[in-house]
Order: structure tokens, then C-alpha cells, then sequence
């Protein structure tokens, strides 16, 4: 089971860091959503040993509807 190893904050500053062991990556990133306090506009980067993390920001839609979208990507 591969370990997922995170960081969690806004504003360049980390409130929590670990890691998630998790058969999937969506399992992973829903595991963190639920156990940790998200808020609006909190970056995550995740990611396994011997790879560069993936950064991610914390968007709400309407009705109640949450996600997390890929942050840091280059217009083209």
C-alpha cells in the first residue's frame, strides 16, 4: 500500500503534515479531506517518496459542493 506523504496550510505556512496510507490516490486526498480541517483556499501537496509533490487548492462550489483542483498550473 503506498504512503502519501502531505502537507496541509494556506499562505505558505503548514498547519498539519503526515502521511496517509491509502490503496489510491482519491482514496488519499478523501482521507485528508475528512480527518483534517479544510477551509476554502488551503493548499495540499501530496505526494509518494522519489516524486515531486502535487499541489492542490481547496475550492467550494455552490450548494455545498467541495473539491480539490490542481494549483499552480501555467496558462497555455
Amino acid at each position: 500500500m503506498p504512503r502519501f506523504q502531505f502537507s496541509l496550510g494556506a499562505n505558505d505556512a503548514v498547519r498539519e503534515a503526515g502521511a496517509v496510507l491509502s490503496d489510491t490516490f482519491d482514496d488519499a486526498l478523501t482521507a485528508i479531506s475528512e480527518q483534517a480541517t479544510v477551509k476554502d483556499g488551503d493548499t495540499l501537496e501530496i505526494g509518494v517518496q522519489g516524486f515531486p509533490p502535487a499541489r492542490y487548492q481547496f475550492v467550494s462550489f455552490g450548494r455545498g459542493a467541495k473539491a480539490w483542483r490542481p494549483a499552480g498550473l501555467m496558462a497555455a
